[in-house]
């Protein structure tokens, strides 16, 4: 399974230089829970609240000069039979290829019939 959660993230990492909250969002479940760094909490409790939500962070990313992102160090926790946690580094980048921000983010993830998804975030 950690193959297959390494693949999710490498994809994660392909669609987010389209800056598209749709293909973005289609990677988690609603409802779906954020957590930030600040503790503020996001809910998403439908399928149109995950697209407006990432579109919203897609644009914020742009509007800092970010233009593509990594992730590193990866841990995966399995719990249970078909959930995972996972955590990963983040780092974004502009066109340079200097840092725009970093941070660790940990991730609930379901196996479904569509493949893995999302439904909890916590930065930290």
């Amino acid at each position: 399974m950690l193959d297959d959660i390494k693949e999710f993230f490498d994809r994660f990492v392909r669609d987010f230089s389209s800056f598209d909250g749709a293909l973005i969002a289609s990677r988690y479940q609603a409802p779906y829970l954020a957590v930030t760094s600040d503790a503020a909490v996001w809910e998403c409790a439908a399928p149109s609240d995950l697209v407006e939500y990432f579109q919203s962070l897609l644009d914020k990313h742009s509007a800092e000069g970010v233009t593509h992102t990594k992730y590193e160090n990866l841990e995966v926790t399995e719990i249970g039979r078909s959930c995972f946690l996972a955590s990963v580094t983040w780092t974004m980048m502009n066109d340079s290829g200097d840092t725009v921000s970093n941070w660790r983010e940990s991730y609930n993830l379901i196996k479904t019939a569509d493949g893995l998804k999302i439904f909890t975030s916590i930065d930290h």
